[in-house]
């Protein structure tokens, strides 16, 4: 992938560096920054660090082709190449707690229950996109409140997940903040 990084800042573009390194497969890379692009977009409407929020998010599966689907590493590797380029050991820890199989159940910082959330929600928002013929600009909450409730739908996209996100916003906001952020990454994800 050689994403256009026209006016994004630095850290932007080292984390994406950083991703590829480790991250060949085309769609994982897009999942990434579509994760990264919610995270900003939810910090930014919490007042938290966006910049931060979506390095967490570009970076959370650092590690996946590594692993090679094993859940019992995902997260552990993440943290420990992050650990390895001089990265903040917080944000290390995020990135290795975020792994659901083992820590499910224990996220109150809202930077991970956010990375729960958006790591989801990032793909349930694109599928919605892909049925509208790849046009994100015609995906609204209420499609995608729609879709949601269609188990076999991005049966992929965890729904527990994305609830998660609920003591921090409600969800119809949720999906509306999702949207907002994919859309300033639309043409990286090949959507109009």
């Amino acid at each position: 992938m050689n994403p256009v990084f026209l006016s994004q800042s630095m850290e932007r573009f080292a984390a994406i560096a950083l991703l590829c390194q480790y991250v060949h497969d085309d769609g994982l890379q897009k999942h990434c920054l579509a994760t990264g692009a919610v995270m900003r977009a939810l910090a930014a409407r919490l007042g938290e660090d966006a910049e931060l929020w979506e390095t967490i998010g570009i970076l959370h599966d650092i590690d996946f082709e590594l692993i090679h689907g094993d859940m019992q590493q995902h997260g552990a590797k993440g943290a420990e190449i992050l650990r390895e380029h001089g990265i903040d050991p917080d944000l290390a820890g995020i990135v290795q707690r975020h792994n659901h199989s083992l820590f499910s159940g224990t996220y109150d910082r809202p930077v991970e229950i956010a990375l729960q959330a958006a790591d989801s929600v990032s793909g349930l928002v694109i599928a919605c996109a892909l049925v509208k013929g790849g046009r994100l600009s015609d995906v609204t909450v209420k499609t995608v409140t729609k879709k949601a409730k269609e188990k076999s739908f991005a049966a992929g996209c965890d729904r527990s997940r994305i609830a998660l996100v609920a003591p921090i916003l409600a969800l119809p906001d949720f999906y509306a903040v999702a949207i907002g952020g994919l859309m300033g990454i639309r043409k990286e994800l090949d959507l109009t």
